[in-house]
């Protein structure tokens, strides 16, 4: 083998290394990704069930129900569409009917009840998940302070 057949070697080697590591880099991001959606968003497109998202909006008042052990059931709204959610955890502290609330989690197939296995809430009075404060801008029912965090 030539100098030049064992630098040609070794760089497509190095190379199809590289390709390696980046095919698999995509593959890891594709699994962990959630699309955020509104429930007026999920009205007007099917997500199949068992996909992974990040559903936010705002807890409805009146909807919050406690059920066995840790289960507690409620409603996510945007003024327009509704969404009932399960989640079975502790609720942050500050979590409370009324306010801005992130799930992360997926619909169950044959069910339009999504089960969130994490519920993200606001950490002082005038913060909203910019992802809800922003869609409900855009919705024209935003009803509070300008600045969100």
């Amino acid at each position: 083998m030539t100098r030049k057949q064992k630098r040609l070697a070794i760089i497509g080697g190095g190379m199809s290394f590289i390709l390696a590591a980046a095919l698999l880099v995509m593959f890891a991001f594709g699994q962990s990704i959630a699309y955020f959606y509104m429930p007026a968003d999920l009205a007007k497109t099917s997500v199949p069930p068992e996909t992974r998202i990040r559903l936010g909006g705002l807890v409805e008042k009146g909807s919050v129900a406690r059920g066995e052990g840790s289960t507690v059931s409620f409603a996510v709204t945007d003024n327009e569409n509704t969404v009932k959610v399960t989640y079975t955890g502790i609720l942050p502290d500050l979590f409370r009917e009324g306010q801005g609330v992130v799930t992360e989690g997926k619909f169950i197939a044959g069910s339009d009840v999504f089960v969130a296995d994490s519920v993200l809430a606001k950490h002082d009075e005038n913060y909203m998940p910019k992802e809800v404060a922003d869609r409900l801008k855009e919705q024209g029912v935003w009803e509070g302070q300008e600045q969100t965090q």
